[in-house]
């Protein structure tokens, strides 16, 4: 009674006698069991190359200059077969092979799942990156982010239970990546531009200049009466209950957002480790985010032009730059976790919306001596850590050129439910009734896959 009443200010004066911690009864269960409490996406925007990451394929060099056969999306338009100029080592107890260009990440290997056998449906961008977000390649359904908390709820009432951080607004196919779509608008992901690391540039708007706190909380106490009013006349509408709840999570943010999104308030020691690239200040600022009860946080590594690991010329150079940059804060994020305590329920996801070819891509107006790699969905690799998933392996294979998927196949539908699984949550009941039908993540597809869970 005290959660519908006056729009959740009954709750907010309930809070004051029980402490924050009340809020969250009403939150929903986990169906399963819960591995995982929080997740973050670590998104490569463009698809970094499998076959120079973490799945080495010496088998190219013998079939350098060499056309692929065998069915492809589109015909090759480079000089055949490259094989990859990287060294790679195998790193950790574990002796999983990482390129020379993710030393840091090496490092931390045996906290990790390397998966080598992913497939996605189009090697499209927009609308990989649609299925890898959503799992359907057209606009527009719910994000993976929304599912989460509309199936666990948040744990922080001060903060957006999903939160989306993206250095640039320009983001190839945009906010359909992280909407809520059918879901109530309260599962909406809050978008950050991460441009200017300043609190007030993050967040804007985040405090009244004239008024207080308190004052506030009264002001808003007498728009809920009138909004419940408003509401009552429009049959209790669940879209605009949904958009009410939103303004009382802006103005609740002001109690804990100042300092959760400052990460001036780190020692300087940790911010160095991160590094001071926008993607390392990115990554500790959801290492921050999660730690205050942020239920899915999504880091995006975009750059000027949208798709920076979208490879289709100087693929070497690049690749060793994007991957300079990466590595170190990837590498961070993960001992960051750990030396916190917070890896074993955090859930790290690296990767993005596909892989590159094995072989060169020449495009004409662009020097012979600096191929590029195309884009690749047959056969791509990602990466898990913590969260539940077993560290410390490979599963899964592609064939002796990085050409197709050979072994234990993980389509985006299987990483979904996997996903989901690891979080509590059952692939096949977290569902919600639109238009006539149930829908659900993984729509009709998906598998656990069990052998990665710890």
């Amino acid at each position: 009674m005290l959660q519908r009443m006056c729009t959740g200010f009954g709750m907010v004066g309930l809070a004051g006698l029980l402490g924050p911690q009340s809020l969250l009864a009403a939150s929903p269960s986990p169906q399963l069991r819960q591995r995982a409490k929080r997740a973050i996406f670590l998104f490569l925007n463009g698809g970094p190359s499998h076959v120079d990451t973490f799945d080495p394929k010496p088998d190219l060099k013998k079939f350098e200059g060499q056309q692929p056969s065998g069915e492809l999306f589109k015909k090759s338009k480079g000089t055949g077969f490259m094989p990859s100029p990287l060294d790679f080592k195998k790193c950790g107890q574990s002796g999983i092979d990482v390129s020379e260009t993710l030393p840091n990440i090496g490092r931390i290997i045996d906290d990790c799942c390397v998966i080598r056998s992913m497939r996605t449906d189009v090697p499209n961008h927009e609308p990989a990156l649609l299925q890898m977000h959503t799992g359907n390649v057209q606009p527009i359904r719910p994000s993976m982010g929304s599912w989460l908390l509309y199936g666990l709820g948040t744990e922080n009432q001060n903060l957006p239970g999903y939160v989306v951080l993206r250095p640039s607004p320009k983001i190839v196919v945009g906010p359909a990546l992280w909407s809520n779509s059918f879901l109530p608008a309260e599962f909406q992901a809050t978008s950050v531009v991460t441009s200017d690391m300043q609190v007030d540039k993050l967040i804007s708007n985040i405090r009244n200049p004239k008024i207080g706190f308190e004052e506030q909380r009264q002001q808003l106490a007498l728009l809920a009466q009138l909004n419940r009013m408003h509401l009552k006349k429009r049959n209790d509408d669940t879209d605009l209950e949904a958009q009410i709840k939103t303004m009382e999570t802006a103005f609740q943010m002001q109690k804990e957002a100042m300092t959760a999104f400052d990460i001036g308030r780190e020692p300087e020691s940790v911010r160095k480790m991160y590094g001071e690239s926008t993607f390392a200040k990115s990554c500790l600022l959801a290492r921050r985010l999660v730690e205050s009860g942020v239920r899915f946080v999504t880091v995006y590594y975009t750059s000027s032009d949208n798709q920076p690991w979208d490879t289709h010329t100087d693929h070497d150079n690049r690749h060793r730059k994007l991957c300079a940059e990466t590595d170190v804060a990837s590498a961070a994020l993960i001992t960051d976790l750990k030396s916190r305590g917070l890896l074993d329920d955090t859930l790290v996801i690296w990767g993005g919306e596909f892989g590159r070819t094995p072989y060169a891509e020449n495009r004409k107006d662009q020097p012979k001596e600096k191929p590029g790699r195309d884009h690749h969905h047959t056969a791509f690799s990602m990466l898990l850590a913590g969260g539940g998933v077993r560290g410390g392996m490979v599963y899964g294979s592609s064939d002796e050129l990085g050409m197709n998927v050979a072994e234990n196949p993980v389509h985006v539908h299987d990483l979904h439910a996997t996903i989901l699984h690891l979080m509590g949550l059952d692939h096949e009941k977290l569902t919600y009734k639109y238009a006539g039908r149930d829908f659900r993540l993984t729509d009709v597809h998906g598998h656990v896959v069990e052998d990665i869970v710890a």
